[in-house]
């Protein structure tokens, strides 16, 4: 198996985006040539621990309603070209997403519970792209946790805690260091950064080569 990092955070459409195209491939190549680990990048690092309404958040980013209108409609565009389904109008509020990333790093430690890191991560989007569900919740984050596997009131508890807070933004900061500055960003084997939410086409010449290269040395 070849090692792939993903950076991604779970309020980046670009990222779920990127994660479908990429499944999309995988599904399509009969398997996965992959070992997954998915690893923590806040867009909004600052953010408020409470999050801030998205309506003011966006206009903030983007330099007023008409950028963020501008700038989510060719999201949308995207989506749509991609079949992703998203309901942005369902988003109340921006989260801070630090104990989304604290609870996907859990999940690739369970032992037990078969690709629960993929499964939070998947679950994660859903939550928040379709429902607008405010993932920064303990509770929400719970409930991820329980349907995925996991133990809901062992997370729970965690959450409440302070455990790997600051091992999540050593990651984050770690990753920024190494000249990651947007995401999605894949990372191959250690080695090969691809940025940005690939085409499938894109996937199935890598998997392709991955393959042919393991053929060549067996």
């Amino acid at each position: 198996m070849v090692r792939l990092d993903i950076y991604s955070d779970p309020i980046c459409p670009w990222c779920y985006i990127g994660k479908t195209h990429l499944d999309r491939a995988l599904k399509a190549a009969g398997g996965t040539p992959f070992e997954i680990f998915w690893r923590p990048f806040q867009l909004n690092p600052d953010m408020l621990p409470e999050g801030v309404g998205r309506k003011a958040y966006l206009e903030a980013k983007f330099g007023g309603p008409e950028g963020a209108q501008r700038i989510y409609g060719a999201i949308e565009t995207a989506a749509e070209a991609a079949g992703v389904v998203v309901n942005f109008a369902n988003i109340i509020r921006t989260p801070n997403t630090l104990n989304a990333h604290r609870l996907i790093s859990w999940a690739g430690a369970e032992a037990g519970v078969e690709d629960c890191q993929s499964t939070v991560v998947d679950a994660l989007f859903t939550a928040y792209f379709i429902d607008g569900r405010d993932i920064g919740e303990t509770s929400v984050l719970a409930d991820i946790a329980q349907a995925a596997g996991m133990d809901r009131a062992a997370v729970a508890q965690l959450l409440d805690g302070d455990i790997d807070l600051d091992d999540i933004r050593k990651a984050d900061a770690e990753a920024r260091r190494r000249g990651i500055n947007s995401v999605p960003t894949f990372i191959i084997n250690q080695q090969h950064a691809v940025p940005g939410a690939q085409p499938p086409e894109l996937w199935a010449r890598v998997i392709e080569d991955i393959r042919t290269q393991q053929e060549q040395v067996h």
